[in-house]
């Protein structure tokens, strides 16, 4: 074909396809730019964590993944006390270099109850037991408490929490501040358990560390989305995994490679552990990419009151939502009420492990 006749034929087509687009023969994005090749923005959380060994893996997975714009970091008790939660978590803003976060003071102590921590599972200091400097970071004035309500008041229905610890910090927020619940996106947490606890039969540990904190959360009536022990104790790390961190050359991963290796050390010397679960940086991976688990619609009740079952999670998949029945006392009395099925929560019910550790160690073994 010669240069002008395609020309021509060139014209003719483009002429044609206007008039067809004009008459709503062709849709008009074959036309047009596509908006998808511009990268949504990143979700803005506030991470508050009690580091603590899987802590620690989920600050640097938050903090090396683009699609997370970390806020603040605000620790509370927990895994170990506030006392070691707190410099923890400046180490691990120091290691992933990024002093540009502001990091708060939370609660030293449950909202009513005696703090019971979790050192048989991460160590003396919460890092498994590896020394790491001091932190040459300091925490900022304000408490966590004040940090958190400043930020989302700032920013009203821009702001999630990812709580990973036991939920007292986020609990007293809404307690001094009523009015910020609507304010708030959302609140994603590691925690509950719709299958058994992994502390008592009942209870998942950050529940029952501060059972009372839970109960207030889910009742708030902010979007809660539920990550517990029905799929972190899936996602559990072995030892080729911990190579991996430990072979790549970057101080995030030379510094999670060391606490899990640690903490492998530590726990197969007193249990002949070979593995253990990665919960909290699952419940961060499911921000980043939301395939890894499978979320239900679920009304969750917590459990404050029973001697033995106290931060039980319980989950109605459906109604009626019933309660004990009433003790009998001899006198007449009415059928106990039913109350209204109303999911409150979204909760992961399958997960997909093999896609969670793609993600988490190409995130932590990249150079960047």
């Amino acid at each position: 074909m010669r240069s002008h006749d395609f020309l021509r034929n060139r014209r003719d087509f483009l002429r044609a396809s206007a008039v067809t687009l004009a008459a709503g023969a062709l849709p008009a994005s074959l036309f047009s730019t596509s908006s998808s090749s511009i990268p949504p923005k990143p979700h803005r959380i506030i991470l508050d964590t009690d580091p603590g060994v899987d802590d620690a893996i989920a600050i640097f997975l938050a903090l090396r993944s683009p699609e997370l714009r970390v806020e603040a970091i605000t620790p509370v008790c927990g895994n170990v006390p506030l006392s070691l939660t707190l410099p923890n978590a400046l180490r691990l803003v120091e290691i992933a270099g990024r002093t540009d976060i502001p990091v708060a003071a939370g609660a030293s102590t449950p909202l009513v109850r005696r703090l019971v921590t979790a050192k048989y599972a991460h160590g003396n200091n919460g890092l498994g037991g590896v020394d790491f400097p001091e932190p040459k970071l300091k925490p900022v004035s304000e408490t966590a408490t004040e940090l958190i309500r400043r930020i989302v008041r700032a920013n009203p229905g821009e702001i999630s929490i990812v709580a990973i610890g036991p939920l007292t910090n986020v609990a007293t927020v809404l307690k001094s501040d009523p009015t910020i619940a609507a304010l708030i996106k959302s609140i994603v947490i590691m925690g509950g358990s719709l299958s058994g606890g992994n502390i008592t039969p009942a209870a998942e540990f950050n529940f029952y560390v501060d059972p009372e904190a839970a109960r207030i959360v889910f009742d708030s009536g902010i979007p809660l989305t539920m990550v517990g022990l029905d799929v972190t104790r899936k996602v559990l790390i072995r030892d080729e995994q911990v190579r991996a961190l430990e072979a790549a050359q970057n101080p995030v991963s030379q510094a999670a490679g060391k606490i899990l290796r640690a903490n492998f050390d530590r726990l197969h010397k007193t249990s002949n552990a070979v593995d253990f679960a990665m919960h909290d940086p699952l419940t961060v991976a499911q921000l980043i990419d939301p395939s890894v688990v499978t979320l239900k619609d679920f009304f969750v009740e917590i459990e404050t009151t029973g001697e033995l079952t106290a931060g039980q999670s319980l989950g109605y998949a459906h109604g009626p939502v019933r309660r004990s029945p009433p003790l009998e006392t001899g006198l007449p009395a009415a059928d106990s009420p039913e109350a209204e099925f109303k999911p409150n929560a979204k909760v992961a019910v399958e997960v997909d492990p093999d896609k969670f550790f793609r993600l988490l160690l190409a995130r932590l073994t990249s150079a960047a």
